[in-house]
């Protein structure tokens, strides 16, 4: 149990991130409720919400199983979590990128 909480730590925080950083700046960002799922974008509003409630999922997981930044297998998991949730965000936002 205490492997998935530091996994999902990582991948919580990391999700934060582009949903927050995309609302406060008032842009649109796709979410798990836009249509087509994951692929539409939500309103900047949304993404702020989203974006809070990952914020505090991840904090709330780090609270319960606390990790210390170190060479150790729970700070290990946490940037794996982190790592593997940002891989794939990448690459299935980059399928649906518009070209610049």
């Amino acid at each position: 149990m205490h492997a998935f909480a530091h996994f999902f730590t990582g991948a919580f925080l990391c999700n934060a991130l582009p949903h927050l950083a995309a609302g406060l700046q008032g842009k649109r960002f796709p979410t798990p409720f836009a249509r087509p799922r994951g692929v539409g974008h939500s309103s900047a509003v949304l993404n702020v919400l989203w974006g809070f409630f990952n914020l505090l999922a991840g904090l709330a997981l780090l609270t319960a199983w606390p990790v210390q930044p170190g060479v150790t297998l729970e700070f290990g998991l946490t940037v794996l979590g982190a790592l593997a949730l940002g891989l794939y965000l990448a690459r299935h936002f980059a399928k649906n990128a518009v070209p610049a």
